[in-house]
């Protein structure tokens, strides 16, 4: 089951032809994730991996019969173009693994897959999986054991190392999703806790935050306000970063006193949510919290 994306989700592949959509294809293909159509302007008519390229997501959409989902691997030059072709299309769900879109294009393509009722995951995300079923991203597949743990994280790599501590302590993943990076993502710590609240094979939820922004600090806010809810525990990273300086993460950045670990973490605590100071500690408090 999971959240966003199952086994029979159909995908498509923007930038199938390139380096990383090339590359990316076959691993998600390896992984059992529906490909259904791929598209790279110019290259209609060729086959990458099995699957057939189209010059255009119209085309694509009425030769397969029909897309749950679209991976954007295009480059960040021409990833908003990519991204508005595939909402002009109906496609709900679009993931956009593309790194560097400038902030004033992200703003622009978030709100108008809002008004189209399309669900943007990234700019700058490893993506999404539902474990077992389906990966629609670049995250390692080898690291998620199946389970009942939602994942959802600012941060890919240390998604995967607390995915491994989950794994070492018997707990496994039901979907885990990558927010993305950047200062601007469709998706929210909001957003995804009320999609795995919904979903009956999720029992509790991991976030994993950082340093920036004030994402953390909204999610405690709900999360306190909330009458029906999944238990949470949470890791910050960042803890040592300095003020003004940029952490890896566009939007890892403290600034005019918003968005450092203390803040994060006191609003979290005060909500009822666990911290934990390194990622071996979730699986420890995740067996008090359930």
């Amino acid at each position: 089951m999971g959240i966003l994306v199952n086994k029979n989700t159909r995908v498509l592949v923007q930038g199938i032809t390139g380096r990383e959509g090339s590359f990316h294809t076959k691993l998600m293909l390896e992984y059992g994730t529906r490909i259904v159509a791929g598209v790279t302007p110019g290259k209609g008519g060729t086959i990458v991996h099995g699957v057939p390229v189209y010059d255009t997501v119209k085309e694509a959409i009425k030769e397969s019969g029909g897309i749950d989902a679209s991976i954007v691997f295009v480059p960040a030059r021409f990833a908003p173009d990519a991204v508005y072709e595939a909402i002009d299309n109906g496609i709900k769900l679009i993931v956009v693994i593309t790194e560097g879109i400038p902030v004033h294009e992200e703003l622009k393509f978030v709100k108008y897959a809002r008004e189209h009722s399309t669900i943007i995951i990234g700019p700058n995300t490893p993506g999404i999986m539902t474990v077992g079923e389906t990966k629609v991203g670049i995250m390692p597949a080898h690291v998620f054991k199946k389970g009942r743990i939602g994942l959802v994280s600012r941060s890919g790599t240390l998604t995967y190392e607390i995915a491994r501590e989950l794994g070492k302590k018997d707990y496994g993943v039901s979907t885990v999703l990558g927010l993305g990076g950047d200062p601007v993502t469709g998706l929210n710590f909001i957003d995804v806790y009320n999609y795995f609240v919904n979903d009956p094979d999720t029992d509790a939820v991991v976030i994993i935050g950082e340093i920036g922004g004030d994402a953390e600090e909204r999610f405690a806010k709900h999360y306190a306000s909330l009458r029906n809810k999944k238990p949470v525990v949470a890791y910050i990273a960042g803890k040592t970063a300095p003020p003004g300086k940029r952490m890896g993460h566009a939007g890892a950045i403290i600034s005019m006193g918003m968005g450092d670990y203390a803040s994060k973490r006191k609003a979290l605590e005060e909500a009822g949510i666990p911290v934990a100071d390194k990622p071996s500690e979730i699986p420890l408090l995740l067996d008090k919290v359930l």
